[in-house]
């Protein structure tokens, strides 16, 4: 589904940056479009920024669950820094917060949670009962074998040494007397 990325600019609080960048909404079924001015309130501004596709894949119906079940379903847009005249691009739209939070661990990145609209959550939200298929709960079994009773040491045992510093050391039997 084609969704537009709505992106607010306002004045930056610090010396370092001109402007700070922040997406605000997303617009269902948008046509293409890039950097249409939408509203101006004083410093701040609103463009359509692009459109861009969000695709539903079917091994991530579990992770689209999760977001819908969120108190505020959301859908993420991923931002990176552009050699354009903004400094800045939406590159990834995706209802999965798993996918968002893989993107956020890069930090490279800018992450923004942006609220569902009712139309596309009911979209998701159809996908989802078509694929989502639970998986039954596997409880490990533990194995009894106890391998706490042998200190092998540490060091391939492939290379000999004459004496291995990481070696555990043996125990000392007393002299019985």
């Amino acid at each position: 589904m084609p969704l537009g990325i709505v992106l607010r600019r306002t004045p930056g609080v610090t010396r370092w940056a001109a402007y700070a960048w922040q997406a605000v909404a997303v617009l269902p079924g948008a046509p293409v479009e890039q950097w249409k001015e939408l509203r101006r309130e004083g410093e701040a501004v609103e463009y359509h920024a692009d459109t861009l596709t969000l695709e539903l894949h079917r091994a991530e119906a579990e992770a689209y669950r999760t977001g819908l079940s969120a108190a505020r379903p959301s859908v993420f847009v991923v931002l990176d820094r552009d050699e354009g005249p903004h400094g800045i691009a939406p590159r990834l739209v995706t209802a999965s917060p798993y996918e968002a939070q893989d993107y956020a661990d890069s930090g490279e990145e800018q992450i923004e949670a942006v609220p569902m609209p009712a139309s596309l959550g009911a979209w998701i939200e159809a996908f989802v009962a078509r694929h989502y298929v639970e998986e039954p709960f596997v409880k490990r079994k533990r194995n009894r074998k106890r391998v706490d009773l042998v200190e092998t040491g540490v060091g391939d045992a492939r290379i000999a040494k004459a004496a291995d510093v990481y070696a555990s050391p043996r125990l000392k039997r007393e002299a019985r007397g």
